[in-house]
């Protein structure tokens, strides 16, 4: 079993939502979490070789400007698939984040080992009384330190990666011991009222 606060948390910012229709990655930032501390980050924007839209530029803060000299997706994801090495990994929304991953590593013949778990699944079972579970939300919900920047990489995950260390500490005020990172994955697979009684067991 490994440890669910030993991870690493993970953003991309893109051109669009699918790397099967051409989209590229366009920022990484990530967060190394070891025993619940915060012990390096990684940041990059990163070329994807055309010029992005208007909307992506408006949404993202991130120009064709800021990209113009930024190094080639290829470089910044072979250095990132150093950094994140064997760790598992978290991501809000984590389908669309691995999506990524996995469409920039292919590109390069590159993969990793380490298993996904989704913040935002995970949030939708331990705080279903949020209103909402977009990250932003859940950020302003649960009273989270924020310096209000989102849909920049390194700052998305940064809220990531207090909003997942806030539900593991929940988690242990309820009993149980340093919950682990399978147990944070069957928390998002499993139904809203079947949790309950997952987290019964597991006290």
């Amino acid at each position: 079993m490994s440890s669910a606060n030993s991870v690493i948390v993970l953003d991309f910012e893109t051109t669009g939502l699918s790397p099967n229709m051409g989209d590229r990655a366009i920022e990484i930032g990530a967060v190394k979490l070891v025993n619940g501390e915060v012990v390096d980050t990684f940041q990059q924007l990163m070329n994807p070789g055309f010029r992005v839209s208007s909307f992506i530029e408006g949404y993202t803060g991130i120009t064709n400007k800021m990209l113009a000299d930024a190094p080639s997706c290829e470089d910044v994801m072979a250095e990132f698939c150093d950094f994140i090495a064997d760790d598992n990994l978290v991501a809000h929304n984590a389908s669309f984040d691995k999506r990524f991953l996995d469409g920039e590593l292919e590109r390069i013949d590159l993969s990793y080992q380490g298993h996904f778990a989704c913040s935002l699944l995970v949030s939708r079972r331990l705080n279903q009384e949020a209103p909402s579970h977009k990250l932003g939300d859940l950020v302003r919900f649960k009273n989270i330190d924020n310096d209000g920047v989102f849909h920049r990489a390194l700052a998305d995950s940064q809220m990531t990666a207090k909003l997942w260390l806030m539900m593991i500490d929940e988690m242990e005020q309820q009993g149980i011991h340093q919950p682990s990172f399978e147990l944070m994955q069957k928390i998002s697979k499993t139904s809203k009222h079947a949790v309950g009684k997952l987290l019964e067991q597991h006290r």
